[in-house]
């Protein structure tokens, strides 16, 4: 058995140790902001699936979602819209895809390759976010790494008009 099988195996049964590590954690996590950039992924198998290599031009982030339903109550006594607070989560769009967005706004040069779930409480679900710097060197001239062609082609451009603006 391998070792990625192997920690998939790990956090499948959660056994009692990784648990209680867990909930430490979620207190720690509780405390911090929404968006967190994290040095190493939690789950290696994980973020190894989703193309996550250990080099430079990759991020890692922990993204923190409110749970919960779809639907709050409008509150019927007079508030300023802003403070009406109706919104909350779209209904065609799941909590991982929305950990997506909010690391995507944080960090807008930066393309997502993906996420998964690292924990969840009462109130909030974490997932760990795996985005790539499209236009950092290492992750250009590595040919394993697939990112949309639209992004490619936009990147490859923007450096060819640089080059040009260098050379005239």
């Amino acid at each position: 058995m391998g070792l990625y099988t192997k920690l998939e195996e790990l956090w499948r049964e959660k056994p009692e140790e990784l648990r209680s590590l867990i909930k430490e954690r979620l207190i720690r996590w509780r405390r911090q902001p929404a968006v967190v950039r994290v040095e190493k992924p939690l789950r290696l198998d994980k973020a190894r699936k989703l193309g996550y290599k250990a080099k430079q031009g990759f991020v890692v982030l922990r993204v923190r979602v409110r749970r919960g339903g779809f639907r709050k109550p409008r509150p019927r006594a007079g508030r300023r819209p802003k403070a009406l607070g109706v919104v909350k989560h779209k209904v065609n769009v799941s909590m991982m895809e929305e950990a997506i967005q909010h690391a995507e706004k944080r960090y807008p040069n930066l393309h997502p390759l993906g996420a998964y779930w690292i924990a969840e409480d009462g109130m909030y679900k974490w997932f760990e976010v795996i985005m790539v710097d499209p236009y950092h060197p290492s992750i250009l001239n590595d040919e394993e790494i697939k990112l949309p062609d639209p992004l490619l082609r936009r990147v490859r451009k923007k450096l060819a008009r640089k080059e040009k603006k260098e050379e005239g």
